[in-house]
């Protein structure tokens, strides 16, 4: 397989170098940053990939990655948006005013199955909660349950 090389100027060269050896980067980016050097001084894709644990399809990405931006481009991890928060702030209000208030009657303090519960009946927006979003809610806030 006729592998393809890639030209680093002596800039792109140095930057490249600098930007592997300061350890402040996340494996991904530093193994980008080595496949880089490694196709510039042709070294076979297969060596690299057995030398980084990587796959083709990396080596790949990456050389494309830097033709269409430059070594930055291909580095370094694009933010990703994420999953938009299911409960806004009013909401998580609502729960954390629900911890702060008395427990249901024949329990001592509240939990979060019967907080999932108490929640439920406090509005339409919060009639499908479960126990989950529940407990990131009172992780969020650092509430402590057992303490009075």
């Amino acid at each position: 397989m006729q592998q393809t090389l890639i030209t680093l100027s002596d800039d792109d060269r140095r930057e490249l170098e600098s930007f592997r050896s300061s350890g402040r980067h996340h494996s991904r980016e530093v193994n980008r940053a080595h496949i880089l050097l490694g196709l510039s001084r042709e070294i076979a894709e297969k060596s690299l990939m057995e030398v980084l644990g990587i796959g083709r399809t990396a080596i790949w990405r990456t050389r494309a990655a830097y033709n269409e931006g430059g070594w930055k481009y291909a580095v370094t991890d694009l933010p990703r948006s994420g999953q938009p928060k299911k409960y806004r702030t009013d909401e998580e209000a609502i729960v954390v005013a629900l911890v702060c208030s008395q427990p249901p009657q024949g329990f001592k303090r509240w939990t979060v199955k019967s907080l999932t519960q108490g929640a439920r009946q406090q509005g339409p927006k919060l009639k499908t909660i479960n126990r989950e979003s529940v407990r990131k809610i009172l992780k969020k806030t650092r509430s402590n349950l057992g303490a009075k």
